[in-house]
């Protein structure tokens, strides 16, 4: 299967327009020291368990660290009808890129 791809500015874009659902894969401790915005936490471990809490309409934008957890998150995802795609780079290709994070414990 063919992981379909964006890069980080193409999210930055999908964000400014709104109205997109983007979910971090990493573990908490990853995911309190620096997110992209509005990220929506759901381990990859956690995935399976938690499929239902993934729209089933319009698209799904899945990042991690690097790309590899989301990749993975994306073909499951995929496979159960979900529009799913992966941030290529991930959060680290984000910072490297200078746009903004959020940072600190989980509300």
């Amino acid at each position: 299967m063919t992981i379909p791809e964006i890069t980080v500015a193409e999210l930055s874009g999908r964000l400014s327009a709104g109205a997109v659902t983007l979910f971090d894969v990493r573990n908490p401790d990853e995911f309190e020291v620096a997110r992209v915005p509005g990220a929506v936490l759901i381990p990859l471990g956690q995935v399976p368990d938690r499929v239902a809490e993934f729209p089933t309409a319009g698209e799904v934008l899945v990042i991690c660290k690097s790309g590899g957890r989301s990749a993975q998150a994306v073909e499951f995802l995929r496979d159960r009808g979900v529009d799913a795609v992966n941030i290529a780079g991930g959060t680290m290709a984000w910072v490297s890129a200078g746009y903004p994070v959020e940072s600190g414990g989980l509300s």
